[in-house]
């Protein structure tokens, strides 16, 4: 997704970063730290300046296997912003939009502090199979033509998240 923006060499309003976590399966430690260290402790809900800059967290979990569309996390108010740019996507098979709420992934650290996190809808290749966080889970078993899909749809949403005039329309704080 980031070669693909910056191929395209796209001048945007906002910074995208790239977030990689440690510690996600041992209770989301890594997401969990970068996001009391910059945005809100969830303890007290003491909110730090970054928390009205935040645009958008997206998350992408489960490995190699082709996203379907994405997780709302009962932000109903994100459907029509989320669909619209799904649109182009179609071809793809990203379509569904779905206002279910999922867990268990980093986004959920954004989340509980009111930050807009979520988790995209992926097609499960062997994830709860006994190669998925096992001796035998390897760049090997990855699925080149998922992995290619997926790069279009994040780069897209990143893109479009950067582009927004304003902040995603966010869920009333916790």
């Amino acid at each position: 997704a980031v070669r693909i923006l910056k191929t395209l060499d796209l001048k945007m309003d906002r910074t995208i970063r790239l977030g990689l976590w440690g510690g996600e399966e041992g209770g989301l430690v890594g997401s969990r730290n970068y996001v009391k260290e910059r945005f809100a402790d969830p303890e007290t809900m003491s909110l730090k300046p970054e928390h009205a800059k935040l645009a958008a967290y997206f998350n992408f979990d489960n490995g190699t296997g082709r996203i379907r569309g994405i997780y709302l996390q009962n932000n109903d108010m994100l459907r029509p912003i989320f669909e619209a740019w799904l649109e182009p996507l179609k071809d793809l098979g990203a379509t569904t939009v779905t206002m279910r709420n999922t867990g268990g992934t980093d986004h959920t650290s954004f989340d509980s502090v009111g930050l807009p996190g979520f988790q995209f809808i992926q097609d499960d290749v062997e994830y709860r199979s006994r190669s998925h966080h096992s001796n035998v889970d390897v760049y090997e078993r990855l699925q080149r033509n998922d992995l290619m899909q997926a790069s279009v749809v994040i780069a897209t949403f990143a893109y479009h998240a950067a582009m927004r005039d304003g902040l995603m329309p966010r869920k009333p704080m916790p």
